[in-house]
C-alpha cells in the first residue's frame, strides 16, 4: 500500500504534499522550491516543465503553455475560452468534438495532456522524496468546476500515471488545512483565494453533526482573470515607463529584457511584502547606439500599492455577490481564511 499524495493543481503554480505521520508535508521539487510553475514549454527536442519553462516564457511565447487550467474541460465556444484567446500568446484551437485545445510547435493537444505534464512532475517530486513509486493521488479543483472540468482533471491524472482517488474542492481543502474541522460547533467561513492567475471567494458552512464535521460550499464567486501576475504586470509597466523617461528606450520591443524585467518585478513585489522599499537593479538590460544601458529604479511599498489599488478593489464585488448568493451578511461570518500567494501582500 503506497502513499497517496495530495496535489494542488493551480492555474499558475502547483504543489504536492504527503502525510508525514499525522501531519501533511509539502515537498520541495528538484529546484528546491515548494511550488512548481504550472507551465509547459515545447522546444525542438524536449519538453520543459515548471521553473525551466517559466524562465524562457517571454522569449518563446507561442510554444509556452500556461494557465491551461482555464481551458480544462471547456468547450471552444464558451465565453471564458474566447476571452482567454485574446489574452494568451499561444494558440487555442477547436477540437473535432468542439472542445478547447491548445497548439504548440504545430501539435494540437487537449488541456488534460498538458496538465498531465505538470502532474507528472509533481508525482516525480513526491517519488524522489519518498524513494518509492506513487500511483494514487487526491487533486483539488475550484468549487465552481462542473462535472466536465472535474472529469478532465481526473483524465489528466490518469495520463500522468495517477489513479485519482478523489477530487476535493479547493476552499474545503483550505479550511481543512487551517484546522477548521478540529474545533467544535457550526461555523460559517469565507475563503478568500487570490492566486497567481485567478481570484476565488467561497462561503463555506461547517456543520458539526455529532462531532463529525461536514463541509458545504454555500456559494462561490470570483474573477478567473485576476491574480498575482496582474500585480506583477502593473509593476512591469511602471518600470518600463520609468526607464523610457530616464533613458529614452522602450523595452517593450525587447523580449529578453522583458523576461528579465518580469522576474525582477515578481521579486520586487515579494520583497515589498516585508520591506518598505526595494531596488530593481538590472545591469546591461539593453543597449543602444551610445552603448549598454543599466536599470536601477527604486520602488516603495506605497508606490506598488498605488499601482495595484484598483486590482485589490476588484476583489470586493465578488465577495459581496458571494455573501448575497449565500443569503448572508458579513456579520454572520465567523472566520476569514486568506489563501494564495498574492494574499501575502500587506
Amino acid at each position: 500500500m503506497g502513499k497517496i499524495i495530495g496535489i494542488d493543481l493551480g492555474t499558475t503554480n502547483s504543489c504536492v504534499a504527503v502525510m508525514d505521520g499525522d501531519k501533511p508535508r509539502v515537498i520541495e521539487n528538484a529546484e528546491g522550491d515548494r511550488t512548481t510553475p504550472s507551465i509547459v514549454a515545447f522546444m525542438d527536442e524536449e519538453v520543459l516543465v515548471g521553473q525551466t519553462a517559466k524562465r524562457q516564457a517571454v522569449t518563446n511565447p507561442e510554444n509556452t503553455l500556461f494557465a491551461v487550467k482555464r481551458l480544462i474541460g471547456r468547450r471552444f465556444n464558451e465565453e471564458a475560452v474566447q476571452k482567454d484567446i485574446k489574452l494568451v500568446p499561444y494558440k487555442i484551437v477547436e477540437a473535432d468534438n468542439g472542445d478547447a485545445w491548445v497548439e504548440a510547435r504545430g501539435k494540437k493537444m487537449a488541456p488534460p495532456e498538458v496538465s498531465a505534464r505538470v502532474l507528472q512532475k509533481m508525482k516525480k517530486t513526491a517519488e524522489d522524496f519518498l524513494g518509492e513509486e506513487v500511483t494514487e493521488a487526491v487533486i483539488t479543483v475550484p468549487a465552481y468546476f462542473n462535472d466536465s472540468q472535474r472529469q478532465a482533471t481526473k483524465d489528466a491524472g490518469k495520463i500522468a500515471g495517477l489513479d485519482v482517488k478523489r477530487i476535493i474542492n479547493e476552499p474545503t481543502a483550505a479550511a481543512l488545512a487551517y484546522g477548521m474541522d478540529k474545533s467544535k460547533g457550526d461555523k460559517k467561513i469565507v475563503v478568500y483565494d487570490l492566486g497567481g492567475g485567478t481570484f476565488d471567494v467561497s462561503i463555506i458552512e461547517i456543520a458539526d453533526v455529532d462531532g463529525d464535521m461536514q463541509f458545504e460550499v454555500l456559494s462561490t464567486n470570483g474573477d478567473t482573470f485576476l491574480g498575482g501576475e496582474d500585480f506583477d504586470n502593473r509593476l512591469m509597466d511602471y518600470l518600463v515607463d520609468e526607464f523610457r523617461k530616464s533613458d529614452g528606450v522602450d523595452l517593450k520591443g525587447d523580449p529578453l529584457a522583458m523576461q528579465r524585467l518580469k522576474d525582477a518585478a515578481e521579486k520586487a513585489k515579494i520583497e515589498l511584502s516585508t520591506a518598505q522599499q526595494t531596488d530593481v537593479n538590472l545591469p546591461y538590460v539593453t543597449a543602444d547606439a551610445s552603448g549598454p544601458k543599466h536599470m536601477n529604479i527604486k520602488v516603495t511599498r506605497a508606490k506598488l500599492e498605488s499601482l495595484v489599488d484598483d486590482l485589490v478593489a476588484r476583489t470586493i464585488e465578488p465577495c459581496k455577490v458571494a455573501l448575497k448568493d449565500a443569503g448572508m451578511s458579513a456579520s454572520e461570518i465567523d472566520d476569514v481564511i486568506l489563501v494564495g500567494g498574492q494574499t501575502r501582500m500587506p
